[in-house]
């Protein structure tokens, strides 16, 4: 429960009230006794000043502390330097081992940087931790600060304590001529002239002009909060991508993680001739290239697209040739030449049935790596394409899985039913290469998967049953959909610095007490430009003052 300060005018004040919300008389010396004013948020009381905090009310005031902040942001800035020791894993292309090569590269302490988890600074559990602090703390701050002083500055009262007007930085005390209420009225319009905002009751007038730079630090606090949200968004799927893709020549080729294909109609690479070489390449012996281009044709899936059983239908939305700083661009989704490979790569294969025992030919079918058919039948069997692996291997259990989604070590598992073969039908596992049938012993997988290898095999019997890429063009693809928001926060964070910086909130107070003129002035910066205006505004009404003796300097020193 919130207790309740009541002041001699008779206004209840919440506990934690440094001035009066009435009358602004001083409830609570924060400074030195009757030295000026704490205006910082008009005195007025906030959450995090209540009496008797409970569970949630320590946590508002544990995340509304400013040097809280300041602690989590420094924080955020070391462990943002701890990653920028090493390079990060997300800098690398098909790292296979990272863990090894920053032992290898780095030495002992480039492991122990692995171990830690610092070689993934950025996507850490406790890096991300402190942004979603660092968040809350900006929300639960401005929350905490912008309610109160709106609730204050939104029910001003007109007519203020003496103690408040005199302990202002702007204060002027003269005696005027005349009636109290006419001279209120005759400077009201003076005072407008200057652009402020004139409110008056009997002998009192309250003058105000560009309160909405107080709001600067606060659209500050939405910005970064719009910019650290939609920092933390990038890492949900659909958002963001920043992958690197190969892409065969002749092929099409989804971008993973998208309803995007791209196709590499043709890839070109041109070199320096010995003339045209620069001279830092010059002695070396070495091939420089030129140009490497990509002829990309970009589809888009418009159905079937996550049914791997059926052919997905794709339509052309753009064609570019992509080379170095000259990247495809479609709404959002960027793909940048990255490098190529002229090593030929698998395309297809076309392996025959035999059987084993008879030697008996059942027909032959292509099998295309990239996007192979899921069914084929040969003679009386049929073969149905149950799992495919690009880059083979076993995983610690002893089951199939795949390292990369490259083409390096290509294997399909295929479901085979037909006569001598049990009725579920066998399983069976054929490598294309037979490199990889050697390596992975393809017979004795087979042998365990259920005896087809005795029965049945595919084999390739000619070398033109054989199909190779020419070239692979090597893809930085990025698509970065929470960049708009990023920008967005920006712009509304320069909002905030250009109305704190640009503007100042000004105030003026006047009250007559049997001819005695009482003037408080205050602004949240720039006390001379203020200064200035009161001895415009004083001259006007016919009373002469020194700019400098306005100057109320009671807390010099």
């Amino acid at each position: 429960m919130i207790e309740n300060t009541k002041c001699e005018c008779g206004h209840q004040n919440r506990v934690g009230t440094v001035l009066c919300e009435a009358c602004g008389k001083p409830l609570i010396e924060l400074g030195e006794a009757g030295g000026l004013l704490e205006m910082r948020y008009d005195g007025a009381a906030r959450r995090s000043q209540r009496a008797n905090p409970g569970i949630i009310d320590l946590v508002w005031n544990f995340f509304s502390s400013v040097k809280v902040a300041v602690y989590l942001i420094v924080l955020t800035l070391l462990g943002a330097m701890l990653g920028t020791i090493y390079p990060q894993v997300s800098t690398f292309v098909n790292l296979q081992n990272p863990e090894e090569y920053y032992k290898n590269t780095y030495g002992t302490l480039g492991s122990i940087y692995y171990q830690l988890g610092l070689a993934d600074t950025y996507n850490s559990w406790w890096f991300i931790l402190l942004l979603v602090m660092i968040g809350s703390s900006l929300v639960i701050c401005s929350l905490d600060r912008v309610l109160p002083l709106y609730k204050a500055l939104s029910k001003q009262k007109i007519k203020k304590h003496m103690e408040f007007l005199t302990r202002q930085r702007v204060v002027y005390q003269g005696q005027v001529e005349g009636s109290a209420e006419e001279w209120i009225q005759r400077a009201a319009p003076v005072i407008k002239k200057k652009g402020y905002r004139v409110h008056t009751e009997g002998t009192a007038l309250l003058a105000e002009k560009q309160r909405f730079s107080r709001w600067g630090p606060y659209v500050i606090h939405i910005g970064l909060i719009i910019f650290l949200l939609a920092v933390l968004f990038r890492g949900m799927p659909g958002l963001h991508m920043d992958e690197y893709v190969s892409f065969p020549e002749g092929e099409i080729k989804r971008i993973p993680g998208t309803t995007f294909y791209l196709k590499n109609e043709q890839f070109t690479v041109k070199y320096y001739t010995e003339q045209e070489l620069p001279k830092e390449f010059q002695n070396k012996g070495k091939l420089v290239a030129k140009l490497f281009q990509t002829k990309a044709v970009l589809y888009e899936c418009t159905s079937n697209c996550n049914d791997p059983s059926k052919t997905p239908q794709l339509k052309e939305v753009t064609r570019h040739d992509i080379e170095v700083n000259k990247p495809l661009d479609y709404k959002g989704l960027v793909a940048y030449q990255y490098d190529f490979d002229l090593t030929p790569k698998l395309r297809s294969v076309q392996p025959v049935l035999v059987n084993k025992v008879t030697g008996e030919e059942y027909g032959k079918f292509k099998l295309d790596m990239m996007n192979p058919q899921r069914s084929f039948t040969l003679g009386p069997y049929t073969l149905e394409l149950k799992n495919k692996f690009m880059d083979f291997m076993l995983n610690d259990d002893g089951e199939p899985t795949s390292k990369s989604p490259n083409p390096n070590a290509p294997a399909f598992l295929f479901l085979v039913k037909g006569p001598d073969l049990p009725k579920d039908g066998a399983q069976y596992l054929y490598f294309p290469k037979q490199v990889d049938k050697e390596r992975f012993q393809q017979d004795l997988i087979n042998e365990k998967l259920g005896g087809v290898e005795k029965k049945l095999e595919l084999d390739v019997k000619h070398m033109t049953d054989v199909d190779f890429s020419k070239a692979s063009s090597y893809l930085n693809i990025r698509m970065d959909r929470a960049m708009p928001f990023v920008w967005t926060g920006l712009a509304i964070v320069m909002l905030g610095l250009v109305l704190g910086f640009y503007w100042t909130h000004r105030r003026i107070w006047l009250r007559i007490d049997d001819g005695q003129l009482t003037l408080g002035g205050h602004t949240t910066k720039n006390f001379f430009g203020l200064r200035r205006e009161v001895v415009a505004i004083l001259k006007t009404m016919g009373i002469e003052v020194d700019e400098k003796s306005l100057d109320n300097g009671r807390n010099k020193g």
